[in-house]
């Protein structure tokens, strides 16, 4: 692993090792960006017959797909052997740092809240235009910036409370601004990043660390401490979620930010700006 590393891609694998059996029972963030996401994939007239779910889980994005965009055949993908194959069909484990896939392989690369345990993601992105076809789409969610804004809060206020310092104990997660740039950056043509928040309820803390647990998502960080949480850190973690959140009815927020990343390969059918000084409508006309 290298020192520049954000995240220990190992902890990433065990964790959806772990996860892989029981995600069933917790995969509600992953459907509903899914849905999202195939939402996003109806609003375009083209077909993509070949296609690719990289960082599938246990393939929940490939059965809300389920054919639609005209896709025919649909590869997935995913870091954990075991959740790989639980997604069936045509799976296989694969790292989305390392693509093991020929170029201009697809007409449409999807990805379902996964990429933002990425340690290069401008690598990643220019692997995924560098195996898209010719005007190939590349969708994808990934957690934003204010996921768990609450958690974090709090983790931090009991740690510097219990034993006088902090450390990283959520993932990083990257913003709304950086994500269009990334884009930019990887060569991708007309790029949109749109931002959506699903703010979910629980009945207390805890069951949100075991939703979190369940979807393979706890702390990967690398610089994360190595030992288990003190007992007592984690039990004033818990009282301050409940002390600065609970609403009337006794239930806590969990607030999880949603990217949702829309750009193409370049290709010289798409629609293109215009050179600056082009317009023939004077702006001031513009906002009589």
């Amino acid at each position: 692993m290298s020192e520049f590393d954000i995240f220990d891609r190992r902890q990433v694998q065990r964790q959806r090792e772990r996860a892989a059996a029981k995600i069933g029972e917790h995969d509600f963030l992953l459907r509903e960006a899914g849905e999202s996401l195939a939402d996003r994939l109806c609003d375009v007239t083209r077909t993509f017959p070949q296609a690719l779910d990289l960082g599938c889980h246990s393939g929940e994005l490939g059965r809300i797909l389920n054919g639609r965009g005209g896709i025919e055949r649909l590869i997935e993908c995913d870091l954990s052997p075991k959740m790989a194959a639980s997604a069936g069909r045509l799976a296989l484990a694969a790292d989305e740092e390392a693509l093991p896939f020929a170029a201009q392989s697809f007409d449409l690369v999807a990805s379902n809240l996964s990429m933002h345990w990425v340690n290069d993601l401008p690598g990643c992105l220019l692997q995924i235009r560098h195996i898209l076809k010719d005007d190939g789409l590349f969708l994808g969610t990934m957690l934003g910036g204010e996921t768990l804004k609450e958690l974090r809060r709090c983790l931090q206020e009991a740690e510097l409370q219990e034993e006088g310092g902090a450390s990283p104990r959520v993932s990083p997660f990257v913003d709304v601004r950086d994500a269009g740039a990334l884009l930019q950056r990887a060569g991708f043509a007309l790029p949109v990043v749109e931002i959506d928040t699903i703010t979910v309820t629980y009945a207390s803390p805890i069951k949100l660390l075991a939703d979190l647990r369940g979807m393979g998502e706890t702390n990967a960080v690398s610089q994360r401490r190595k030992t288990c949480t003190r007992r007592k850190t984690l039990l004033r973690a818990l009282a301050l979620y409940e002390a600065h959140y609970a609403e009337g009815d006794g239930r806590i927020p969990a607030s999880f930010q949603i990217l949702t990343l829309t750009a193409w390969r370049p290709h010289a059918s798409q629609q293109k700006p215009l050179p600056p000084g082009s317009g023939r409508v004077p702006l001031a006309d513009a906002f009589r």
